[in-house]
């Protein structure tokens, strides 16, 4: 059996080391954006995780959006910048910077396949060359717009 002093001795050294344990990466990943609508089946892929896509749900940089045959997906980024996807759809958020004031812009969406419609936010209206839409056969700079893509299987 341990003493008091021991005993007391570990708790505040327990408490330290979980209090300095690394969090796993998505915990760390800052919010760049919500779901704003989420109809049918529709997830977030955060790593190897799908996640159902509800309204309120946090974005994070690399997250994949996806839709099932009757999903649709609407999400709204920090700057104002929207993404929707209809059915059967998939994109990915694969940079995101939104620092104005550091001079940090940039927009990375990945469109995989699928159908969805892209209306530009602050980041294009402050640096449209920060901004890139990419399909597997085209990459897409945007000036202020609104843009519809539909990426077929090949």
């Amino acid at each position: 059996m341990m003493s008091k002093p021991t005993r007391f001795a570990i708790l505040p050294l327990t408490l330290l080391a979980v209090a300095l344990a690394p969090l796993p990466a998505h915990a760390q990943a800052q919010t760049i954006g919500r779901v704003k609508i989420a109809t049918g089946t529709a997830f977030v892929v955060r790593g190897e995780t799908a996640i159902p896509a509800t309204a309120g749900l946090t974005l994070v940089e690399t997250d994949r959006l996806k839709t099932g045959a009757d999903g649709r997906l609407g999400v709204s980024l920090n700057d104002d910048t929207r993404v929707s996807l209809g059915p059967d759809s998939e994109a990915r958020l694969s940079r995101y910077r939104y620092a104005p004031s550091d001079g940090a812009l940039s927009l990375v969406v990945n469109f995989l396949k699928g159908v969805a419609v892209y209306a530009s936010g602050q980041i294009a209206k402050l640096s449209p060359d920060a901004v890139r839409l990419e399909t597997p056969a085209a990459i897409v700079g945007v000036r202020g717009t609104t843009v519809a893509v539909r990426v077929s299987p090949e």
